[in-house]
Formats: C-alpha cells, structure tokens, sequence
C-alpha cells in the first residue's frame, strides 16, 4: 500500500491536535482515553524537557543527552560498574560502551578492571570530570527550574508525587507518603 503525504500538514502539532487525532483514530475502541492522553502527554513532556535542556546547557559542554546521564549516575554514586551504570542510565551495555569511550576520550571518566572478578568493570569520574558535573549541574538545575517554573509551588508538588508513585508502581516497589513528602517538599527558603 503507497501512502500519500499532505505537505500542508505542520511537522508541530499542538497537544489538542495530537489528542484530536488520536480520538479520531480511536474513539471507537474499548479505550481508556484519559490514560492515553496522560502518558502521550507525558511523553511529550519529557521529549521537550530532554530537548530543551540537551540545547540550552548540555550542548555547550559537549555533552548528549545520554553523555550527561551517564557521568551523573557515576557522579552521584561516586563510581560504578558498568552494568549498574548502564541500568541506572536506561541503556544497553552495548550503547554504555560507546558513550563511556567518548567520555574518556574527553578525559571525563576512567574504566578500570575490578581486582575481584577481571569479567567487571568499574566507572569512575576523572578529577576533570568530577570538576566539570560540580560547574554543570548547578547550570543544569536553572535550567530544570526554568522548565518547572510555570507551576506553583503545589502544583509542583504534586506532579513529583504523581510521577514517583508511577515510577514505584512500574518498578514493583512502594512510595509511603512520608517518604514522598520527604524527598519532594522544598528546601528551606527556597
């Protein structure tokens, strides 16, 4: 079957033409319309964060967006083996592997085979690496707070408890309120 393409179609859709779009396509079905349009919103929210962040701070260290992931994971647990970094990541081992060779090659990580078991290998930042996430994430978190702005400090609020209790849901564990709250609520004076 050939399809035809309409040119006069834009490559952007706003969030009602999408949700549009698909109501035509599915409004017929035994749907649950309102989680469709929750995670495709989702999705889409975190495809213009990622994109957003990845063009106004990332870029200009020379750093991906999996790049970054990568040395913030190893950054924030002072080292790993690459299978938990991968893990931690989102990523294959198969793609660590590249990503890792570029950030030695930046003289931002080390790979270092373990004394224990030869077959693992351990992710460390280099001093210049470690420097560099200390004079990036402070601009990486304006950044984030740049994105979240348009919310209120509740709204805020509830979208971080929202998202964790669907994190803890998906990956089998528990989210109390106490622990939410704790994790989530603002510092003090901020």
């Amino acid at each position: 079957m050939t399809r035809s393409y309409d040119d006069s179609v834009p490559d952007r859709h706003s969030l009602a033409e999408i949700e549009q779009a698909m109501f035509a396509h599915v409004g017929d079905l035994s749907v649950n319309l309102p989680a469709a349009n929750a995670v495709s919103t989702l999705y889409r929210a975190a495809n213009a964060v990622r994109s957003h962040l990845t063009n106004t701070v990332l870029r200009g260290y020379g750093l991906t967006w999996t790049g970054f992931v990568v040395l913030w994971v190893v950054w924030i647990w002072d080292g790993l083996e690459t299978r938990h970094a991968a893990e931690s990541a989102g990523i294959s081992k198969a793609t660590l592997t590249g990503v890792v060779k570029t950030l030695e090659g930046q003289g931002w990580i080390t790979r270092e085979t373990s004394d224990v078991d030869r077959r693992l290998v351990n992710l460390t930042l280099t001093e210049a690496g470690a420097a560099m996430m200390q004079e990036l994430y402070p601009a990486f978190n304006a950044a984030e707070a740049d994105v979240v702005s348009c919310l209120s400090t509740r709204a805020l609020t509830d979208l971080t408890r929202s998202l964790r209790l669907m994190v803890a849901s998906l990956e089998g564990g528990s989210l109390n309120d106490r622990e939410s709250r704790r994790h989530i609520e603002p510092a003090r004076g901020a």
